[in-house]
């Protein structure tokens, strides 16, 4: 079959090499030039936490989750270069005025989880300083265990760079799709027809389906004075800020999640909460250096919930919002699925959204 994928967000461009791998002929459509880094991905801090994304999302979040946390190390394996992958768990915690936060997170959490039924202790009541020496200072956390980061930039250019090279792949860049339906892409005035067309298009798709953008704000630190392993999450009233260890004493602090169609630099509003916040986490933060500092806006649906719909001969996925690292993994191979079973089955308008 020859298939075609539009978009190469890190839906895109998995869903592009799983199928390559399963044997299909594939030309993946990309209106960013090569080499330009603007997909939402290239803004993401890359968090593996479908736990900790239960105390505000819905338990549908939570399963694919698991399920993307089950396939990362077996994808990551099959890519001709290394991408960085951790997976030793993160801290939970607050300032002392703010314990009451943690609590109401820690009730949150395991209350959704008994909707599911899972009796088994995923989130741990410890002292910080017992995973985070230098962290002592901030008193009782929460543990998770299971949860851990992937490098989105390195997972990116690693899944582009295998498509490439792929023998049954055409990447196409810079070309501005006009048009998707069943079985044909319109694209420079002209129809082009595939045997299935895949829709990744992320906010480019504002015109078919109810999206909204919701815009991040990302710092990347240099903090030689900072030694910290673990994920760990601040609680605070207003936001929930997040310090991502990565190697060379690099981290990346984020939190934003503002409501707008808005590509600018970061605000110094933002600059202001997020260094803030990350210095009274770690004094060492004071003489770090900000080496990187990155914006992008996410799509959205209304019930923030991610979108996998397969007509014959179309399938769409979208609204990943800010969980499109976490979830990819999993929405790829369910949109896999969905399609074969439709393909083969000559189903029509069958519907699976979350």
């Amino acid at each position: 079959m020859k298939l075609a994928v539009i978009g190469a967000g890190v839906a895109g461009r998995l869903l592009a090499w799983r199928l390559a791998k399963s044997g299909y002929t594939v030309e993946l459509f990309e209106k960013q030039e090569k080499g330009e880094q603007n997909a939402c991905s290239f803004a993401a801090a890359g968090i593996l936490s479908p736990l900790a994304e239960l105390e505000m999302a819905e338990l549908d979040i939570f399963t694919l989750g698991n399920r993307s946390m089950q396939l990362y190390p077996q994808w990551l394996k099959q890519l001709s270069t290394p991408v960085f992958y951790r997976q030793i768990g993160s801290l939970v915690t607050a300032h002392g005025t703010d314990k009451v936060e943690l609590d109401h997170f820690y009730r949150v959490v395991q209350r959704k989880l008994g909707a599911d039924g899972s009796s088994q202790p995923l989130v741990e009541k410890i002292n910080v300083g017992d995973k985070e020496v230098d962290l002592s200072h901030l008193g009782d956390c929460l543990f998770i265990p299971s949860e851990g980061q992937v490098d989105p930039v390195g997972l990116m250019k690693s899944v582009i760079h295998d498509l490439e090279l792929a023998d049954k792949v055409t990447v196409h860049y810079g070309q501005n799709i006009a048009a998707v339906t069943q079985n044909q892409i319109e694209i420079a005035g002209k129809q082009k027809d595939f045997d299935w067309v895949f829709d990744c298009r992320g906010l480019g798709a504002k015109n078919d389906l109810p999206l909204r953008a919701v815009r991040g704000e990302l710092l990347w630190l240099k903090a030689p004075d900072v030694e910290i392993k673990h994920l760990t999450r601040l609680i605070h009233p207003r936001y929930r800020i997040y310090v991502v260890p990565r190697p060379d004493n690099v981290y990346l602090i984020g939190a934003t999640e503002i409501e707008s169609e808005d590509y600018s630099p970061v605000s110094v509003r933002s600059s202001l909460e997020l260094l803030s916040a990350a210095y009274s986490v770690h004094r060492g933060f004071g003489e770090a250096r900000i080496i990187h500092n990155v914006v992008n806006c996410r799509p959205a649906l209304p019930n923030n919930l991610p979108l996998v719909q397969t007509d014959n001969g179309l399938t769409t996925i979208n609204g990943l919002y800010r969980h499109g690292i976490l979830l990819a993994p999993a929405v790829v191979e369910q949109a896999i699925n969905t399609f074969e079973q439709a393909a083969n089955k000559e189903i029509g308008n069958v519907q699976y959204a979350n």
